[in-house]
């Protein structure tokens, strides 16, 4: 497999994550409670698909190290909201929210690596 086609494939799974992400929004109750989280982990939770797909097209190796920050912090902020709504039961049964709460940290995992090596690559 190529750099473009593995490019390509975590860009479609940042999307994939963020429909999943707007799915699971459209499940919240209408209460005050379920609005508010809705916007914020809408927010936060589609964001990195945008901000990775910058990083792509990043100016320096400094812009595309920042554009994959700005990702990784919208992805732990979408976790804290994730773990909220398991923990308040406002869905039921949060059992099938597990699935995306790992992919959550795979994701996590992939950009924080990822900025550690642009970060090395960048020293040299």
């Amino acid at each position: 497999m190529n750099k473009e086609m593995k490019k390509f494939d975590l860009q479609e799974r940042f999307i994939d994550y963020a429909v999943r992400i707007i799915n699971l929004s459209e499940q919240l109750p209408k209460s005050n409670t379920g609005k508010h989280i809705a916007t914020q982990i809408l927010r936060s939770g589609t964001s990195p698909a945008a901000n990775y797909g910058e990083a792509q097209s990043a100016e320096s190796r400094a812009d595309f190290i920042h554009k994959l920050k700005i990702a990784l912090k919208e992805l732990r902020e979408t976790e804290v909201w994730l773990k909220i709504i398991i923990k308040s039961k406002i869905i039921q049964p949060s059992a099938k929210l597990s699935t995306l709460l790992q992919e959550t940290d795979e994701l996590i995992s992939i950009l924080f690596k990822s900025i550690d090596t642009a970060k090395k690559n960048n020293e040299r």
